[in-house]
């Protein structure tokens, strides 16, 4: 969602778009405002502690993160800002009493919904808790447009949430084909630290149930017993958080305990221009999901000219090109894993016509379209909106004023 919420800011303000961010400060160091680029400002709301903040705490700092939300707009005369865009439910709540208050649209991206990931738990994980499936309801009933990244997304929240399909624009999120791009692989490993011979299969993402990395250590510790000479290696990029953090050491466990600990590489998250590099050493990324509403890693590593073995869940089926960029696996059985992993690393011709295919596809999906579709149905969310009867209507400027919110643990 970081990704997201300033990839698009950057293209928006490209566009001549003032964009504001205001997020939770998450450091006594955080300074108030930052310039992230010229027409973007990020102001670090203080709410709550800066360290420890779990994220099942966060509403509790709702009141907290709106009282500096309004305050900063108290500061300026009415119609400084146009419109709100927020990001997650809780950001939600915060933009319905913003745009109440200063008569403005409320445009929300929910990114991840309480009721999908409830309905597709990984085994052992903790389920999203009823208050956030219920503020999440309030939040769609309340936005004037909603933003998806699929279309099977707007058909889930017109499904369980009863969402008005009218007021849904599907806008698929991008990637920056600027920094993820095909390079040399040999070099890639060499900067990275991998073995030039090994076949390297990758994780990119959270280290938590619902992100599945230990689908993906299953399945290569079943491959590698079908095949014990083939050298495949997994590499796992990322830390633990959300539930992750209960046992934040499981996955290195559980790779000792299916005897694969020397075949496996921890890294930790990488900058952006390292993590191209990680992509482009690596000869599949695993992307096995119990819930994605899209997928960016998939959509970075295919950009970089390397297959992805994605779930079959949300927008994965979007963002990778079935049978062309990779392969979709129904469920998540160990079976079925290694199954498509050993289909792929032992067909050099068939890995090596989908790695040409992946960064085609991938060129289909970047921030300018995105942004492209925000500007959309930001004009839309302007040109319908209606102010209730009891609030003034404030006027904006020619050039639009965007407030997006977010709230980070």
């Amino acid at each position: 969602m970081n990704v997201y919420v300033l990839q698009s800011a950057l293209r928006l303000a490209e566009r001549g778009v003032e964009v504001e961010i205001f997020t939770r400060a998450t450091s006594s160091a955080d300074a108030p405002v930052v310039e992230a680029a010229p027409g973007v400002l990020v102001r670090n709301v203080v709410a709550g502690p800066f360290e420890g903040l779990d994220k099942h705490d966060l509403p509790t700092q709702l009141c907290a993160f709106t009282a500096g939300v309004l305050r900063e707009e108290a500061h300026h005369p009415p119609g400084y800002y146009d419109l709100v865009h927020s990001h997650y439910w809780l950001s939600g709540q915060v933009g319905w009493l913003a745009r109440d208050r200063w008569g403005v649209p409320l445009v929300h991206t929910a990114h991840t919904l309480a009721a999908v990931k409830n309905a597709a738990l990984a085994e052992g994980d903790t389920p999203e808790p009823a208050a956030r499936q219920i503020g999440e309801q309030q939040v769609v009933a309340e936005a004037d447009r909603l933003i998806t990244n699929t279309a099977d997304e707007a058909d889930k929240l017109v499904e369980v949430y009863g969402a008005d399909p009218g007021r849904i624009d599907v806008v698929a999120p991008g990637a920056d084909l600027s920094r993820y791009q095909p390079g040399d692989r040999a070099a890639a490993r060499a900067e990275v630290g991998l073995d030039p011979d090994e076949l390297i299969v990758t994780f990119v993402g959270r280290i938590q149930p619902l992100k599945a990395p230990d689908v993906l250590l299953r399945a290569a510790a079943e491959l590698m017993a079908r095949q014990p000479g083939l050298p495949v290696r997994v590499v796992v990029v990322g830390g633990p958080s959300g539930t992750g953090l209960d046992r934040p050491d499981s996955l290195i466990e559980l790779a000792a305990t299916l005897g694969i600990a020397p075949r496996v590489t921890f890294l930790p998250p990488q900058p952006p221009d390292r993590l191209a590099q990680v992509y482009r050493a690596s000869d599949l990324v695993a992307v096995p999901s119990y819930s994605e509403s899209f997928g960016l890693v998939a959509l970075e590593a295919q950009a970089c000219g390397t297959p992805v073995v994605a779930a079959d869940v949300g927008g994965l089926g979007v963002a990778v090109r079935g049978g062309e960029t990779g392969l979709l696996v129904p469920g998540h059985r160990t079976d079925d894993w290694a199954d498509a992993l050993q289909s792929l690393l032992t067909d050099p011709s068939r890995l090596t016509e989908m790695a040409r295919r992946a960064p085609l596809h991938a060129a289909n999906f970047s921030w300018e379209h995105t942004a492209d579709g925000l500007l959309e149905s930001y004009r839309r969310a302007v040109a319908g909106y209606r102010p209730q009867p009891d609030l003034a209507p404030r006027r904006g400027r020619g050039l639009w004023k965007l407030r997006r919110l977010g709230v980070r643990a």
